[in-house]
């Protein structure tokens, strides 16, 4: 199960190199809908099913924290600031979900966690920050808020278990996120392209039916069956794969702090699978025998 989950950021990973080589420039709000709001209703269309009782507002909520603010602040966020400061502040996400899940799941939050969480941001940071990287406040703030919204995202999406199939809920968020998406990526970037190639139309393609269709769907199965904590470390593979795509396809380089930022992330992310070692029971209590028994 871990495997299969892990395919969705290493699909997700792969984004980054679909969006500079096939889709148009200085669109990345379009993607966003596009992505989800095809998506969702393909899933929604093959299932038949729609919502029913609370699971109309929750869907709302899931789609919204999942998709729709996220891709949102995301936009924001890479607007802003280099896509390495992004991608290491996003890189927190695993250590609040780790927090959340301690205070809504039950689940322990323990050193070892803590620690794979850490290592995490600083993989990341050496994999994909430069150091002539400037900040900004309010992008800082937006990409912050990016993994917050997600992190609350990942932590309901276990609370609130579904009793629909996994496509029809995997298809309500989409729909819903992208139905948030909508209004602000035409207000920020007008309307669509007035002609697309055949290169763009191949990209967007990818996006939906493979970006977010099939990737969300293992993303949220994964969640039914493993810890939030657990899913979410997996997360740590995007920018490992986006590096690893660039190097490979695009022929960027590729340094010697970027190959040990990648291995830590590796590490990070194996630690925080390991299962627990299990508490030994507490033995009968030793009986006393006198000598005059």
């Amino acid at each position: 199960m871990i495997l299969v989950t892990a395919l969705t950021p290493a699909i997700w990973g792969t984004t980054y190199l679909v969006t500079t080589e096939l889709l148009p420039p200085g669109r990345p709000l379009l993607a966003a809908v596009i992505r989800a709001l095809p998506a969702g209703l393909l899933l929604v269309a093959i299932t038949r099913r729609l919502p029913k009782g609370i699971w109309w507002w929750r869907a709302l909520v899931l789609g919204a924290l999942n998709i729709g603010v996220f891709f949102a602040l995301l936009f924001v966020g890479a607007y802003r600031l280099p896509g390495g400061v992004a991608a290491t502040v996003g890189a927190i996400q695993p250590l609040l979900v780790a927090m959340l899940s301690a205070g809504l799941l039950g689940e322990r939050l323990t050193l070892r966690t803590t620690l794979a969480a850490v290592a995490g941001v600083a993989g990341v940071s050496l994999l994909v920050l430069r150091a002539d990287a400037r900040l900004d406040g309010l992008g800082v703030a937006a990409a912050l808020g990016g993994a917050v919204v997600m992190a609350a995202g990942v932590v309901l999406s276990k609370r609130w278990q579904s009793p629909a199939p996994l496509l029809a809920t995997t298809g309500w968020q989409l729909v819903a996120g992208g139905l948030v998406l909508l209004p602000v990526a035409f207000l920020v970037e007008g309307p669509p392209p007035a002609a697309l190639t055949s290169a763009n139309l191949a990209g967007y393609a990818y996006l939906t039916v493979i970006g977010s269709a099939l990737a969300y769907a293992l993303w949220f199965r994964g969640l039914r069956e493993l810890s939030a904590t657990k899913v979410t470390f997996l997360g740590l593979l995007s920018p490992v794969v986006a590096t690893a795509l660039g190097w490979l396809v695009l022929g960027q380089e590729l340094t010697a702090a970027q190959g040990l930022g990648a291995f830590v992330v590796l590490a990070a992310l194996v630690t925080a699978q390991l299962q627990p070692r299990p508490r030994p029971l507490p033995g009968p209590a030793p009986v006393l025998i006198g000598k005059g028994s």
